[in-house]
């Protein structure tokens, strides 16, 4: 099976500051979704005031798994809780192909 990628795309409340969410990003991946299986990473780009996370799994069934893990945990709604989820969009997708 292939990697997979979950695509997560969103902007932040008008009154989250960047610092205030990396911390809560940073949270969130110490304890819970680094935690998951077939986790391998996480990184976040931003364009202006876009944030764009792509969150790296071993496998698809990982990666689908994994989405709900977190859903009644206090870090990961504390986490939601400093998006616009209004702009949220989300995929999960194989991998293709790495260089």
């Amino acid at each position: 099976m292939s990697k997979a990628v979950w695509m997560f795309s969103f902007k932040l409340k008008k009154d989250v500051s960047e610092e205030e969410f990396i911390a809560a990003t940073k949270k969130l991946h110490d304890e819970v979704v680094s935690k998951q299986k077939g986790f391998i990473s996480w990184r976040q780009l931003l364009d202006e005031d876009v944030w764009i996370d792509l969150v790296t799994w071993e496998t698809m069934e990982d990666a689908k798994k994994a989405m709900t893990a977190g859903s009644n945990n206090s870090t990961a709604k504390a986490f939601y809780s400093l998006l616009n989820m209004s702009s949220c969009k989300t995929k999960v997708l194989p991998v293709a192909a790495e260089y």
